[in-house]
């Protein structure tokens, strides 16, 4: 099979590309980067107005499978990360049953292979049924094929058994992503605050984040090791593993969407559809996002995609689940609210998108050049429209941005050379 894409802007971070040009991809892998290709191909792709950058890598999603089909399943969640532009996802592991042996994890990768719409790298836990009682065999797992370790949604309490899990993968090549929730002070609905106090709710306190991810850098510093913060949302978090960095320690972070288009104030129009776990936070903790993704404090942008269905999210506001959809609006809602304004340019789109998260994964992906895989996003970066329930591809329609005026829309979805989602 050979794919020709004529006439895209090629804007590669790796290898600090940002040309107009030809793109030809035989089989899997990209054969040729130049002006006017003329070989004989099966299928040319007009990518004039478009944009073209290595596939998007979604580090931390939730996929639901096995246990609760009916907010999403893998297929489903597939054809609506595909939709986003999204080439690889790695789905988390609050899965029933959790993927805590190499049975359920295989069964995952066995019915990602079958749907076959995007590369699917799944978590393993961090201990057995994410209870935080006893760890997993890392070793075991990850010759399974666990992408990394993680008990997201439920934070490792326990001190001892954090520092053994990430010393652990981090001798195995691998990491821990760290769900930073300090249970003694995250009771809560939303943001502690003045949101909070109007709607009559408990709020979270931001210490909540700030103390679990200053203990993951300690054990990273002390140990030699390699810690990774999940979906940070706080000035302060932000601050820390900034001056961590700076200090040499190999501590890694993310961030979504939702931390850098919206403050705690989106509850008061979307509700339910704006509570996630960590909350939106203030105004001065987004801006404090928006510098760490710019200086490269955050690593990567991530959807941390959670669908819920319609009547979980129906219920009030302090008994409603956390959590958002995200693979649809990950790209417009970057290029609405971080370039548009000019906080950051498309080169740091795709050093957060795609390189830096190839990067921590350990994969061989992020990046366009000649014999490289061909996973690739193709989007217009120009196209405006208001964001509809009724667009939406995943099972659960659980989203803050519906209803809101996006720019950026992907065109078509490249993964092993394969188009498999065209607009």
């Amino acid at each position: 099979m050979k794919l020709l894409l004529k006439n895209g802007l090629l804007i590669d971070y790796a290898t600090n590309t940002q040309k107009k040009t030809d793109i030809l991809i035989e089989n899997d892998k990209i054969a040729k980067i130049t002006e006017n290709i003329t070989d004989s191909v099966d299928k040319v792709v007009n990518c004039e107005g478009l944009s073209i950058i290595p596939g998007m890598i979604d580090i931390h999603c939730h996929l639901r499978e096995p246990g609760f089909e009916y907010k999403e399943t893998i297929e489903t969640g597939s054809n609506s990360a595909i939709k986003g532009g999204f080439t690889t996802i790695c789905p988390m592991p609050n899965t029933n049953p959790t993927p805590d042996s190499t049975i359920v994890l295989q069964q995952i990768i066995e019915k990602a292979k079958q749907v076959a719409k995007c590369n699917v790298l799944p978590y393993a836990s961090v201990t057995k049924g994410e209870k935080g009682e006893e760890l997993v065999n890392f070793e075991e797992l990850k010759n399974a094929g666990a992408i990394a370790f993680s008990d997201d949604g439920i934070p490792v309490v326990n001190s001892k058994f954090m520092r053994e899990a990430i010393i652990e993968a981090s001798k195995l090549g691998t990491y821990v992503a760290s769900h930073c929730e300090e249970k003694s002070v995250a009771a809560g609905a939303i943001n502690a605050g003045p949101i909070a106090e109007k709607l009559g709710v408990q709020g979270v306190l931001p210490e909540a984040e700030e103390i679990m991810a200053a203990r993951e850098i300690v054990i990273a510093e002390t140990n030699h090791v390699h810690s990774h913060i999940c979906h940070i949302s706080t000035k302060t978090s932000v601050n820390m593993i900034r001056d961590a960095k700076n200090r040499g320690v190999n501590v890694t972070c993310e961030t979504c969407p939702h931390y850098y288009s919206f403050t705690e104030e989106e509850v008061l129009t979307s509700g339910t559809n704006a509570k996630m776990n960590p909350p939106l936070r203030t105004e001065e903790d987004k801006k404090s996002i928006i510098k760490g993704l710019k200086d490269g404090t955050i690593d990567c942008i991530i959807t941390d995609h959670a669908p819920h269905s319609e009547e979980e999210k129906s219920r009030e506001l302090s008994k409603a689940p956390n959590g958002i959809i995200g693979f649809e609006t990950a790209l417009a809602a970057t290029i609405t609210n971080l370039i548009e304004p000019g906080y950051i340019d498309y080169f740091d789109m795709v050093r957060l998108t795609s390189y830096a998260p190839a990067k921590i994964l350990g994969i061989d992906r992020g990046v366009i050049k000649e014999g490289a895989i061909a996973d690739i996003t193709i989007f217009d970066p120009n196209i405006e429209y208001i964001y509809e329930k009724a667009s939406i591809v995943s099972k659960s329609k659980n989203s803050p941005f519906i209803g809101k005026k996006l720019k950026g829309q992907v065109a078509y979805t490249i993964v092993n050379g394969n188009i498999v989602y065209a607009r």
